[in-house]
Order: structure tokens, then C-alpha cells, then sequence
């Protein structure tokens, strides 16, 4: 498709140009992307899924002047989204977007397409006025950093992100006693981590180490664990994910902690000022300052 600068049609939202049951109708789509996705989509996925499921016009993909590094469609959308993010029928946590119980009773309760829209377009039009076009710069800019952190992670050599899992684990206080070397990517142990050096604490943590392959599945976790001796703790580091099973299968069990790459970048954060120099080298971050929007 090709992206105008057309103006929007009389009636229209005056910041996005878009008609609130077309808001609606986005959102259908939104929800209906969600409703099979336990393990949630970042704002770009839904996007990207929403206009493969609708033809947009000129005017819902030209830039919008509050705003000209956006399409209409796109601030509508995401404005769309904060604001049942507001009401409680979405969650969004760690970069992805999920339904939430309330949301999935809520859709539950309408009887059509309609009513969908005339509510859904209630709560945007309720948390829309006054919202500054500005906002959407920062959100952008963070979920670009975090798809740029992602894809250089996905990046690294399996050796070269094992070493960064050693990496971390000794910023948070433990004594890494062994690394897989390069070249060894099977077996169900990459890391041998020790609560202390001489090894006189127990327990002792058996790492596995899975990268760039798809989500682990709970039959996947099975074979991890048949790796643990009775008195040993097991980490699983995946850059791919866990499937929604996997992570029911290990909910309570506090033998296993299962650690995605979105949760190591937030721990690598977390502890970075106790990140060795080698380390940060390996894995270079630096903060940026955004105008912060208060509620």
C-alpha cells in the first residue's frame, strides 16, 4: 500500500481522521488476533495483523499533522489500545499486549459486530481527549529499542549468548563454575552455577540454554528436567519463549525458574551496575529520557 497525505473525511475524528465505528472495527480485529494468543503480541504485530485483515484507505494510512511520523491508523490504534488498556479489557506487560478476563467476558456479553464498536468507541472517546500527540513518540521509540535489543540478541552465536547468561548470574551474586565451550549446542546442560565459589553452599543450578529456536514446549521442559539430580535447582534461559503450557506445567514448582529474553534484558538492567566491563562490552546498553506523561 501506499501512504498519502490525504485529508480526512468530514466528521471524522479531527486527530486521526477515522470514523469511530471504523475504531471499532479495528479493534474487532485486534481482539479476534488476541483471543488465541496466550502469550500476547507487541503493538507492531497487531498492527501489522490488523492490516492484513482490512483494506485501509488513503486517509486511515496518510500522516496525521498532530503527529507526522504516524499514520492515522496507527495513532488511532494504539490510543485505541491505552485506553481499554484504562478500562481493564487489555494488559500489557513487557512489550506484549493480552486480553484480559475482563476483557474476554466483556466480548463475550455482545451480541454483534455493533455493539463491539459503539463501546469500544465509548472508551476511546472518553480516554482520547486532551491525550497529547507526543505521547506516541516515546511508546515508539521504546518498543524500537526493544525489537533493536531483540534482533541483536537473536543475533549472537548460541556460545556467544551463553556467555552473557554467565554474565548476568554473576552480577546477581553467583559463582559460575562451568560454560559449555563453543561448539557444544546439545545436552541438557550449557552452565554450572554455585551459590558460592569453593562450593560449600548448596543448591547447586543446572543451566540449559536454548537459542534461536522456537518456543519451548512443555514436553521440551520434561527433557530439561530429567537432567536434575534430587538436591539440584534448574534454569532455563530461552531467546524463543515459552508456549503457555510450558509455563503452566512449572507453575508452582519451585525447583525450576524459566527466564525468556524479555525478562533477561529486564534483569540484565536491573543488575547492571554490577555487570563487569567485559560484559557490558559484550551487551552494550545506555538509558534514554523521554518526557514522561503524567496520569
Amino acid at each position: 500500500m501506499t501512504t498519502t497525505n490525504a485529508a480526512p473525511p468530514p466528521g471524522s475524528d479531527p486527530t486521526t481522521g477515522i470514523a469511530g465505528w471504523r475504531m471499532g472495527e479495528f479493534l474487532r480485529l485486534l481482539f479476534m488476533s488476541l483471543w488465541s494468543l496466550p502469550e500476547g503480541a507487541t503493538t507492531g504485530e497487531l498492527l501489522d495483523q490488523i492490516a492484513h485483515a482490512t483494506d485501509l484507505t488513503d486517509a486511515e494510512l496518510g500522516r496525521s499533522p498532530a503527529a507526522p511520523a504516524f499514520s492515522r491508523y496507527e495513532i488511532a490504534v494504539r490510543s485505541a489500545m491505552t485506553a481499554l488498556l484504562k478500562a481493564g479489557w487489555l494488559a500489557h506487560e513487557n512489550g506484549r499486549w493480552t486480553i484480559t478476563d475482563a476483557g474476554r467476558l466483556v466480548c463475550k456479553d455482545f451480541r454483534s459486530a455493533e455493539e463491539f464498536h459503539t463501546q469500544s468507541e465509548r472508551f476511546y472517546q472518553e480516554w482520547r481527549q486532551d491525550q497529547p500527540a507526543f505521547q506516541l513518540v516515546s511508546e515508539r521509540a521504546a518498543e524500537m529499542a526493544q525489537e533493536q535489543i531483540r534482533q541483536y540478541l537473536l543475533g549472537l552465536k548460541p556460545h556467544e549468548f551463553r556467555l552473557l547468561v554467565g554474565d548476568l548470574l554473576r552480577a546477581m551474586g553467583y559463582h559460575v563454575a562451568w560454560i559449555a565451550p563453543a561448539g557444544k549446542e546439545r545436552g541438557n546442560i550449557d552452565l554450572v552455577v554455585l551459590p558460592d565459589a569453593l562450593g560449600f553452599r548448596t543448591p547447586r543450578i543446572l543451566v540449559q540454554v536454548k537459542h534461536k529456536g522456537q518456543a519451548v514446549t512443555a514436553e521440551g521442559l520434561k527433557a530439561s528436567l530429567s537432567a536434575l539430580g534430587a538436591e539440584e535447582y534448574g534454569l532455563l534461559v530461552s531467546s524463543g519463549g515459552f508456549t503457555h503450557e510450558a509455563r503452566e506445567s512449572m507453575r508452582g514448582n519451585p525447583r525450576i525458574r524459566l527466564v525468556d529474553l524479555e525478562l533477561f534484558c529486564r534483569l540484565w538492567i536491573e543488575h547492571n551496575d554490577k555487570l563487569s566491563l567485559e560484559a557490558r562490552q559484550r551487551f552494550p546498553l545506555k538509558p534514554i529520557h523521554f518526557l514522561s506523561v503524567q496520569d
